[in-house]
């Protein structure tokens, strides 16, 4: 089968629904009997691909940021916001990205993030007078940092994918997601003196800031058991994923939220989320075979040296393709499928494997906030049950400034990698 006639086919099976990961078997499987290999060959394949130590991290990360979730950590962390920032005009939507910053330590996930966030936040600003589009999209927006401040779910695979330190991308990943938490906020800074009608405060309250503090002291740990141990060489990636799974069923235990229920509930959406996650890993196991017997590293990185020798040009139309491939799709199967293909090229352009992960990632997250078809929104969308037409007016906006952020970890890798050379992980 031409390899022209194997992307066509992938391509078709999309457009049909098919989920990405039957797509990728079913071309890759067709390709393979063009070529008279057997299947017993192809599934061998999948199972390689996921026959992987560091990957299962994966679903432990999976499992931490749903328990937190179906826990009640996001109201616990939005208590703790609204206390400390009673004073400040257009406070509460601060609130609501300082709540997006506390969770992004604990949740790998920005779907999970904005699932939860919008359940709690969103009515409460539009009780104080927010217009929807502002909150939904100041929610949906701020959910991107859990997908790129770790533990990051796209980083991990990103890593395992690449032959890469998780720690480095980890730690690369810290400046960048800490940029988008500046950027959004300067954003509401100036949506807040356009409009003085929301920019009210409260009488600060000590008691309330003292219990809210208490009630986050059990969260505030767990990144620093993750970060802590993983920076310090005590354990791995998967480890760490490990010591966190088990911690946050303790922090239900004694605060008394962990029911059977709770239990059930989050090892079921595990289940679900990381069988997705893996099922599409060992595809793309699959199609990385029928890539590379076509040698498409080789022509792809060929053609692009003939077109620039310059790593930001080459960046800059990475940033382009990877936006459009987000709109539509997830970030797993992205990173999987084009990870392999991508690590022998940026090689010949001097770039950092960090940076094009930490690039990378953000690149499909502002995808996936982007309309028509970005996932987060429909997320949001779908907790709130208003039109999408407003949803997709109101984050509009705060795309400048998470643009603005991967433009400039375009331009100055140093963003990227200052923090991993500082920690000794490059």
């Amino acid at each position: 089968m031409d390899l022209w006639l194997y992307i066509l086919l992938f391509t078709v099976f999309l457009f049909l629904r098919v989920p990405v990961a039957f797509a990728m078997i079913a071309s890759s499987m067709l390709y393979f009997y063009s070529h008279g290999l057997s299947a017993g060959y192809a599934l061998s394949s999948i199972v390689n691909g996921i026959n992987s130590f560091p990957l299962l991290a994966v679903p432990l990360f999976i499992f931490v940021g749903t328990i937190a979730n179906n826990l009640g950590i996001a109201t616990r962390l939005y208590d703790l916001a609204r206390a400390l920032l009673p004073r400040l005009p257009g406070n509460l939507a601060y609130v609501n990205l300082g709540t997006a910053i506390g969770f992004s330590w604990i949740s790998g996930s920005a779907l999970a993030d904005a699932a939860s966030t919008s359940k709690v936040q969103i009515p409460q600003m539009l009780k104080a007078g927010y217009p929807y589009g502002f909150s939904a999209g100041l929610t949906a927006s701020g959910s991107l940092m859990s997908t790129v401040m770790p533990p990051s779910i796209p980083a991990v695979l990103f890593a395992a994918t690449a032959s890469i330190s998780t720690g480095a991308l980890f730690a690369g990943s810290i400046i960048p997601a800490m940029l988008m938490a500046v950027g959004l906020a300067l954003y509401i800074f100036f949506w807040v003196r356009r409009h003085p009608a929301v920019a009210v405060s409260r009488p600060f309250n000590g008691s309330m800031l003292a219990q809210a503090s208490v009630r986050v002291l059990g969260p505030a740990l767990l990144p620093v058991i993750i970060l802590g141990g993983i920076f310090s060489g005590l354990f791995t990636a998967t480890e760490s994923a490990g010591i966190a799974a088990v911690y946050i069923l303790i922090l239900g235990a004694i605060y008394r939220t962990l029911t059977w229920r709770v239990f059930w509930k989050s090892a079921k959406e595990t289940v679900v989320i990381a069988g997705g996650i893996l099922l599409i890993l060992g595809a793309s196991n699959l199609m990385g075979q029928v890539l590379a017997r076509e040698q498409v590293s080789r022509a792809l990185g060929e053609w692009l040296t003939g077109f620039t020798d310059n790593p930001v040009v080459f960046l800059l139309m990475l940033n382009i393709l990877l936006i459009l491939l987000g709109i539509p799709l997830e970030a797993p199967p992205v990173i999987l499928v084009l990870v392999p293909i991508l690590m022998p090229i940026i090689g010949q352009f001097g770039i950092d494997p960090v940076q094009l992960g930490v690039i990378m990632i953000l690149n499909l997250m502002i995808g996936s906030l982007t309309p028509p078809v970005g996932a987060v929104l429909f997320v949001v969308g779908s907790i709130t049950r208003r039109p999408m037409g407003e949803l997709f007016r109101g984050i509009l906006p705060f795309l400048i400034p998470l643009g603005t952020v991967l433009l400039a970890l375009t331009l100055f890798p140093v963003i990227v990698t200052f923090l991993p050379s500082l920690l000794g992980l490059l």
